[in-house]
């Protein structure tokens, strides 16, 4: 492994699941190695998967099965940039459809608990703009919202009026 940081997710038994998961979804994704316990441990028994080496939109990853101690909060989470609404509801329905659940302002959760932020580019744009008032409208337009609906944070951003997503 040549790179110097490598993101460590712990599941319980499903890292070879969710990397797999992970690498149908979002592009410039893969499962790379599988590595499996050589011996018996807390958390497995010998020859069952313990690592997977895996990347998720080029970023890399290993998924530990750790057993059940440890769980994914929202503390941390992968902030999905999309480019368009076509793109934000294939990723969003993706994780939610396969097990996951539904947050608010973009936030939703896989079935493996690992918390995700699907935000299309128009919000982060007008969110480091300097433009403080059109800002604010987008940012209460998604406040409003679970799925991040890009026609109303666009009408919200020009000031036109919005209705709830």
């Amino acid at each position: 492994m040549s790179n110097k940081a490598t993101l460590c997710l712990w599941y319980d038994k499903d890292a070879e699941e969710a990397a797999t998961f992970y690498a149908a979804t979002f592009p410039d994704s893969k499962v790379g190695g599988v590595h499996r316990a050589p011996t018996d441990n807390p958390s497995s028994k010998a020859g069952d998967v313990l690592t997977v080496d895996f990347t998720v939109l080029g970023f890399p990853c290993i998924g530990l099965n750790g057993g059940p101690a440890f769980k994914h909060s929202e503390a941390f989470s992968f902030q999905i940039h999309t480019d368009t609404q076509e793109e934000t509801d294939r990723l969003w329905n993706a994780i939610v459809g396969n097990g996951g659940a539904e947050s608010m302002c973009g936030w939703c959760k896989d079935k493996w608990g690992l918390n995700w932020q699907i935000t299309p580019r128009v919000l982060t744009d007008v969110m480091t703009s300097g433009d403080t008032a059109a800002a604010k409208r987008a940012f209460e337009a998604m406040m409003t919202m679970k799925k991040i609906d890009v026609a109303t944070i666009e009408a919200a951003i020009k000031g036109e009026a919005v209705g709830a997503a």
